[in-house]
């Protein structure tokens, strides 16, 4: 088969595969992951190799970008202890501990052993939102989990490429100290400036496909100058996207946003799903290079990182719960998680996509290389399925769900916008105003009086019937050919706004899986 066709026939394996995590609600990563593995398996199957320096920069960038596009600034001053703590410090003692594991038990040279353990470090909050966004806890572990995720690739990043540079050279000098400092800061600085003057490019698109393009582009034209002028890719991309981000405007376009979000939904999710199964593909290789000893030695050397990693995750979760109580009681606002929260939160802990774009990244002749590659993987694999598969029971089990909770901010948010909607219209007169205000009082009985018939359940239902006597009625013009096929599209997509403009929550979302 051809990398083509094997990319298609993976596709369709993911397409069944995300259909049966969706009705089993497990994260999708650990099953494409898996299924990676198994086709590897099969007699025949392909090796598709991949350029190590592409590798970050295609897996990464959109995802940083898509993420920290929708992150809150607010939400990151407020728990910047806690982000900082996630982000830097758990990653440099998780790293520690793998370090540590690496020289005791295979004897790996320090600089190796720091590679892995920054590969290994930074846990990846894409299968645990994946999860929640399904079933919610609180708001402040939901955004720790997502800034976690943005911030502590750069640490974990930083270490990777100041380790690969240590091991190509031999040795830490002056210069590649200086440049492993100035790239934090420098990586931010630089993208704000980008995202600055990205941001006024935007509006020259605006509301063309080329527009939609030039997201794309910026986002690894970012990464690409970032990992160029040896700053931090990672914090340049996600400075710039929330550059960008605070930039935007109330009247940017509807149109472009809209269009924007189904792109970049499917591109995100695309890239996780080839990136789990290019991953799964590559443990054949490794296998079959090495020998049964080798392999024995290597499983049980990433059955040892994976509980080591995973303690250490537990460990950095109670301990800064123990801080941040301490300096609550001694005045500071910052309120401590709950137990059960802190539990949640060190649990939550699962490896992915980063881990396998930076192993994928490392260099063919990189010293034990396949065992950092299968350690790294093994770590990924375990972690999804293991604790992937255990975190929605265990928010049941703790009663850290709060599905009731979402609803009700819902129909709260819903009233406060019916309620902006009349103060903008008080002093508006004639007919049209009246029609809108009727319509504003059905979203505002609507939302206090869900369980009852109400106006706006009957004006939805009398929409929806109206325009599939339209879709019935464009249907015939084009089949007679009174319509052509450019005014027929034009026509279909006005009604499809219509319809979903009155549609439920249900009828508007597109789930991941």
């Amino acid at each position: 088969m051809t990398f083509f066709e094997t990319l298609v026939a993976l596709l369709a394996v993911a397409i069944l595969l995300l259909q049966v995590t969706r009705r089993t609600r497990l994260p999708y990563p650990g099953i494409l992951a898996a299924a990676g593995v198994a086709v590897a398996m099969l007699p025949g199957a392909p090796t598709i190799p991949i350029d190590p320096p592409t590798a970050l920069a295609l897996f990464i960038a959109p995802v940083l970008v898509d993420s920290a596009y929708d992150f809150p600034v607010g939400a990151a001053r407020r728990m910047l202890l806690p982000l900082f703590f996630y982000a830097v410090v758990a990653v440099l003692v998780t790293t520690g501990v793998v370090v540590s594991i690496s020289m005791l038990t295979v004897g790996l040279p320090i600089a190796v052993a720091v590679t892995l353990g920054a590969i290994v470090a930074p846990p990846d909050a894409a299968a645990a939102t994946a999860v929640l966004s399904n079933l919610p806890v609180a708001r402040r572990v939901d955004a720790l989990l997502k800034g976690e995720s943005l911030f502590n690739d750069a640490t974990a990043l930083l270490l990777f490429g100041a380790a690969l540079t240590v091991q190509a050279r031999g040795g830490l000098d002056a210069g590649t100290a200086l440049q492993v400092g100035f790239a934090a800061p420098g990586g931010i600085l630089f993208g704000i400036a980008f995202g600055f003057v990205v941001s006024r490019l935007r509006p020259l698109t605006e509301n063309t496909v080329g527009g939609t393009l030039l997201q794309f582009v910026y986002a690894f034209s970012t990464w690409l100058i970032a990992e160029h002028l040896h700053l931090s890719a990672v914090l340049a991309t996600v400075a710039s996207a929330m550059t960008i981000a605070t930039l935007s405007s109330v009247k940017d376009s509807p149109r472009m946003r809209v269009h924007s979000f189904a792109v970049w939904t499917t591109v995100v999710f695309l890239l996780n799903v080839v990136a789990f199964l290019l991953m799964g593909l590559q443990a054949r290789r490794i296998l079959e290079t090495m020998s049964a000893e080798e392999l024995q030695r290597a499983m049980g050397f990433a059955a040892i990182v994976v509980v080591g990693v995973i303690l250490a995750r537990m460990a950095m979760a109670f301990l800064l719960h123990a801080v941040v109580a301490s300096r609550h009681r001694r005045g500071n606002e910052l309120a401590p998680f709950t137990s059960g929260e802190t539990l949640l939160v060190g649990w939550a802990g699962m490896r992915g996509l980063v881990t396998l774009a930076t192993a994928f990244a490392l260099p063919a002749d990189f010293p034990e290389r396949d065992l950092v590659v299968l350690t790294a993987f093994t770590v990924v694999l375990a972690t999804l399925v293991i604790q992937g598969a255990t975190l929605a029971p265990m928010i049941h089990f703790l009663k850290l769900g709060r599905q009731a909770e979402v609803r009700d901010e819902l129909k709260a948010a819903r009233r406060s916008l019916a309620e902006a909607a009349f103060q903008r219209l008080e002093k508006e007169d004639g007919i049209e105003a009246e029609a809108i205000r009727t319509i504003c009082k059905d979203h505002w009985t609507a939302s206090t009086d869900a369980d009852k018939t109400s106006p706006l359940d009957r004006r939805r239902d009398l929409t929806i019937a109206v325009v599939l006597a339209q879709r019935q009625r464009l249907e015939e013009l084009r089949d007679t050919d009174q319509i052509g096929a450019t005014q027929y599209l034009e026509l279909q997509e006005d009604l499809d706004w219509k319809q979903l403009s009155v549609g439920s929550d249900e009828d508007r979302r597109i789930t991941e899986s």
